[in-house]
């Protein structure tokens, strides 16, 4: 699913390419029609993309062979008339990644449609158009399995829940409104202003904690922790941020999330305390110019890799929120970067992709293009990377 397995964006184990160009270690590039910043999954032999066409109203899910790249499966799954416009050229309508798992593929378009597509066939075993808001700029919450259950965000301007699906039939286990005290009212009771103040576009994280699972969940002006099984509330943290998109990151002991924009924070939270916590449980915080509003961080052997958009790449001690280095990458980032146990993988808008050695001193390693820029964050099939550009699926490989 999106950033792996764990959700964390580490794949341990893996001996991943050092160094690509469009002429050297391409194993394939095939050509994916439409626009999706959606990431690939992988599974089976099999790579799984999304996209959507750029005028919002036609929504496709296609497979391509791991071993050769070829084309095996392209599906449209859902239609829509009068697609909201997106109003910006960050987001399109296919950025919420799939996931696979036992045969079955998730995938999900927010409120234009969710289907679960059989992973050899491709047909559909069942859909969902009934869950409404308003994306306002288009879907970004990504798929999220847990033990049999589909959990999909859904953070309008309008409406805000979280709802779980049965994984087999499609049918909802349970559905939870976020509970939020709105301060934008007038004395109609309605919002002041329209806009991104209430939207969400990040993908919860679920971890264990002392022998209980928690569904990590950011949305705006408040992140949550659900219980995954029952959507029941389990703590709270408060913020005066908006529009969060970074998913969280957990290192066993703290939970790390960034608030979003307007106030953006990077927090340390505790993850074992009941209710509102933000007075008891935020071991530290950082703020700034260089805390990421879209690309979600990196964990490794204690230290916490902070990417911002703008190419700022920052070292954090995780236990203390200390800073251990600060360089620049240059360039802009939208994707999440990929750790593979001893090298930082970063993706960058324009098509560069640097590579690191991880650990207390800066040290870069390699510097690689490809013709079209990252939006999507990447996958690994093996020893291989599953890059996506704005235009092509790639598997590079050495």
């Amino acid at each position: 699913m999106f950033r792996g397995p764990r959700g964390d964006g580490t794949v341990i184990g893996a001996r991943l390419p050092l160094r690509w160009s469009e002429t050297n270690n391409v194993r394939w590039k095939v050509a994916i029609p439409n626009l999706g910043w959606s990431s690939p999954v992988v599974e089976g032999g099999r790579v799984w993309v999304t996209s959507a066409t750029k005028d919002g109203k036609d929504y496709f899910a296609y497979c391509v062979d791991a071993e050769t790249g070829k084309l095996l499966i392209e599906r449209r799954l859902f239609h829509c008339d009068n697609p909201e416009p997106l109003g910006n050229a960050v987001n399109c309508y296919a950025s919420p990644t799939p996931a696979i798992a036992d045969g079955r593929v998730f995938v999900h378009f927010g409120s234009y449609g969710t289907a679960c597509l059989d992973a050899k066939s491709g047909e559909t075993l069942w859909a969902r158009e009934d869950f409404k808001c308003r994306h306002y700029r288009g879907p970004g919450s990504s798929v999220v399995l847990y033990r049999g259950l589909v959990i999909l965000t859904f953070d309008g301007v309008d409406v805000q829940y979280v709802a779980a699906l049965d994984a087999r039939t499609g049918k909802t286990v349970w559905q939870t409104d976020r509970q939020i005290v709105w301060n934008d009212l007038d004395e109609n009771g309605n919002p002041k202003r329209e806009g991104d103040f209430r939207k969400g576009f990040a993908t919860p994280l679920v971890i264990g904690f002392a022998g209980k699972d928690q569904l990590l969940s950011p949305a705006s002006s408040m992140f949550f922790a659900y219980d995954p099984a029952t959507g029941k509330e389990l703590w709270r943290v408060p913020n005066k941020a908006y529009t969060p998109v970074v998913m969280p990151v957990f290192d066993g002991k703290l939970v790390f999330n960034v608030t979003g924009h307007g106030a953006v924070l990077m927090q340390a939270v505790r993850p074992d305390g009941t209710g509102d916590v933000s007075a008891t449980h935020i071991a530290w915080e950082v703020s700034g110019k260089d805390v990421p509003l879209t690309p979600s961080p990196a964990l490794l052997d204690g230290m916490l890799y902070m990417l911002a958009d703008h190419g700022a790449l920052t070292c954090i001690e995780a236990a203390t929120g200390r800073t251990v280095w600060r360089e620049s990458l240059g360039g802009n980032y939208l994707a999440s970067p990929l750790c593979d146990g001893e090298r930082l993988y970063f993706f960058g808008a324009s098509g560069k992709a640097t590579v690191l050695r991880a650990g207390r001193t800066f040290e870069k390693l390699a510097e690689n293009k490809l013709d079209d820029g990252f939006m999507a964050s990447p996958a690994v099939c093996g020893d291989s990377l599953i890059l996506r550009t704005k235009t092509s699926l790639y598997r590079i490989a050495e």
